[in-house]
C-alpha cells in the first residue's frame, strides 16, 4: 500500500506542467482582459453570456463573475464589484449601485443600464436575464447602425 502511495505521489509531482491549475495569489485581483476601444458586438455577446448563465440556473453572483472574466474593463469592474458584494450578503440594491468617487463618472451607458437592470430585478435571475437579452439586442442594433453609417461615409 505504501509503494502504491509513493508511486502516485511521484506521478503527481512529475506530471505537473502547464496544464496545472494555478490559484490566484492572495491579495492580488484577477487580471482583466485589455480591450482596445469598445466593440458593441463583443459587449452584446457578454450580455448574452450573462443572460444565458442566469437562464441555466447559475446564481446572479456566479453568472456575473463568469461574465466579468471576458467583459470590457468598465463592465467587468462593475460585475466583479456586484458579484463580490452579493457573495458577502449585501442587498441587490446596494450590490448593484454605481460606485462612488471617480469611478462613477467612468461608467458607460451600457454598464449603467446593466446596473439599473440588476437593481430592479432584485434577487430574481430570470427577470434580469430577459432584460439583459433585450439590452444585448439593442447593442447589436447600435452596432449595425454605426457600421452602416461608417459605410455610407466611406462612400
Amino acid at each position: 500500500m505504501t509503494a502504491a502511495a509513493m508511486l502516485l505521489a511521484v506521478a503527481v509531482l512529475t506530471a505537473a506542467g502547464p496544464a496545472t491549475v494555478r490559484l490566484p495569489r492572495p491579495g492580488r485581483p484577477p487580471r482583466l482582459r485589455v480591450v482596445p476601444g469598445s466593440d458593441a458586438l463583443a459587449l452584446a455577446a457578454d450580455l448574452e453570456v450573462f443572460a444565458l448563465c442566469l437562464t441555466a440556473g447559475m446564481s446572479v453572483s456566479g453568472a456575473a463573475t463568469a461574465t466579468a472574466r471576458h467583459a470590457p474593463p468598465v463592465l467587468a469592474a462593475a460585475l466583479f464589484r456586484g458579484a463580490d458584494l452579493l457573495a458577502l450578503g449585501a442587498e441587490p440594491g446596494i450590490a448593484w449601485s454605481a460606485p462612488n468617487g471617480p469611478a462613477a463618472g467612468a461608467l458607460d451607458p451600457t454598464t449603467s443600464a446593466v446596473l439599473r437592470l440588476a437593481r430592479r430585478s432584485g434577487s430574481s435571475g430570470t427577470a434580469l436575464a430577459s432584460g439583459l437579452g433585450e439590452l444585448a439586442a439593442q447593442c447589436r442594433d447600435e452596432a449595425v447602425h454605426s457600421a452602416t453609417a461608417a459605410a455610407e461615409r466611406a462612400g
